[in-house]
């Protein structure tokens, strides 16, 4: 099974595993797909992680790359030409491909090209996004009417180049001198990047299920820690905003590039926690694309790949068709950007395990309300027993700067936060409360969803 964003990614991701390939490069596959058939959430300009459950183990892997190592001290860029890290995601791809895959990247790549060249179909998401963004590049062409065929014939050669000259081709010499041409990384910032990295994922236990994220500089430990902290408590809407405060608060403060975190998961320090004030965090939106691939071995991919906001920095680097991240704006987190530090990411793919047996691999999209989501999303998948997509189909609520926001589905709820003391917000914009997918393993079925809020949809045989 395979649960995207974009209906050419599930299909490609599908067509692998008929043919033979396993969930990674089904996964790969539908990544690259998705940085053309959703060129505003995801590109190789971008970052990714993974999650990957293979042979009874669970592996994480971090594809975020640093800041310039020669940053000049200027205000938190926000977009443009100083706002990009060195993109992680290509490395990502072949680490995960040269450890995992049984196809090899350049196989992995051939449907991106195959659509980069000759057209896909622009999704109702896709062609609302694209037409409603100030930071579309004119590189791209046009925004696409829904339904209507785009071409990214550029883009389409970079990932050829790619798939014949491994990662190795992005990150040194035309690619990379044009991605240096256009922005404060320079050749070696690329040249240097040491990849994508296998790290330790970090877990907690929610009723018995342990829930997997990344690390720092990924605010994994955010989902975590709230879970943590509901897993106390009745899982009312109230006591859920209550610990989704609690963990945004501490993650904003101790998430850092290479931070111990695991204090926020200490039992007395918990217990602490819960009895403390709330104030509740600034949020930022965000355009990432989240997937899932389960196979027959019962191989599980948790992937997701983002160039931060919608359109990232909005900086083409020029002949390539590659959209550069402008990440560098969550270094406002710490206030001042870092040099040759990653900055607080806001992307997370999740896992849940019952023992050593797989659950399914679960995430949701969206800048800041990834946390936020991955704690409704659990909660309703585990203490209210729904499947995938009665989950994802749920309303949402968001917290932001004083007020929490509620999703249609929840207005008629805003009461029970009014009358302890929140100040609630009814907001009409799904589009601002994310987008997931899961899959789950239950006794020997699986069962996947897909967010409404996208374009995409599960699928399997």
């Amino acid at each position: 099974m395979a649960a995207t964003s974009q209906p050419s990614a599930t299909l490609a991701a599908l067509e692998v595993l008929r043919r033979g390939g396993n969930a990674v490069d089904a996964a790969i596959t539908a990544a690259a797909v998705l940085c053309v058939a959703e060129p505003y959430a995801t590109g190789i300009g971008g970052d990714a992680f993974a999650i990957v459950y293979a042979d009874g183990k669970v592996h994480a892997l971090d594809g975020a790359g640093p800041a310039p190592l020669q940053a000049p001290t200027l205000p938190v860029p926000v977009a443009g030409a100083n706002s990009s890290v060195v993109p992680g995601a290509v490395s990502g791809w072949e680490v995960l491909s040269n450890r995992f895959g049984r196809w090899g990247l350049d196989s992995c790549l051939t449907a991106a090209i195959d659509i980069a060249t000759n057209g896909v179909a622009a999704g109702m998401h896709c062609s609302n996004t694209w037409r409603h963004s100030k930071r579309a590049p004119e590189e791209f062409g046009r925004p696409p009417a829904v339904g209507e065929v785009f071409q990214l014939p550029e883009l389409a050669r970079s990932l050829r180049t790619i798939a014949e000259g491994g990662a190795g081709a992005f990150y040194r010499g035309d690619i990379a001198r044009s991605i240096a041409d256009v922005t404060w990384l320079d050749e070696a910032d690329l040249a240097d990047y040491a990849g994508a990295q296998w790290v330790t994922p970090m877990k907690a236990r929610y009723r018995g299920i342990d829930v997997l994220e990344l690390p720092p500089p990924t605010q994994g430990i955010a989902a975590l820690q709230g879970l943590a902290l509901l897993d106390k408590l009745e899982p009312t809407l109230v006591n859920t905003v209550r610990c989704v405060s609690l963990a945004l608060e501490d993650a904003f403060a101790s998430t850092r590039d290479g931070a111990d975190v695991r204090h926020l998961l200490e039992e007395d320090y918990l217990c602490g926690r819960l009895a403390a004030n709330i104030r509740l965090q600034p949020e930022m939106a965000g355009g990432t694309t989240y997937l899932c691939v389960v196979d027959d071995d019962g191989m599980a991919v948790s992937f997701i790949q983002s160039l931060f906001e919608g359109f990232g920095s909005g900086v083409v680097a020029p002949k390539t068709g590659i959209l550069m991240n402008n990440r560098a704006k969550c270094f406002s987190i710490e206030g001042e950007v870092v040099p040759g530090r990653r900055p607080y990411h806001t992307i997370i793919p999740g896992m849940l395990m019952e023992g050593d047996e797989l659950r399914g691999p679960f995430g949701v999209m969206g800048g800041y309300i990834q946390a936020q989501a991955h704690i409704q999303l659990v909660s309703a998948l585990i203490d209210d027993g729904l499947d995938p997509q009665a989950a994802l189909d749920r309303a949402r609520f968001r917290t932001d700067t004083g007020t929490v926001q509620l999703e249609e589905g929840l207005w008629d709820r805003a009461e029970e936060l009014e009358v302890e003391g929140f100040r609630t917000m009814l907001d009409k914009n799904r589009g601002n409360f994310g987008g997931g997918q899961a899959i789950m393993i239950d006794n020997g079925r699986i069962l996947g969803g897909s967010d409404p809020r996208k374009d995409g949809f599960a699928a399997g045989f």
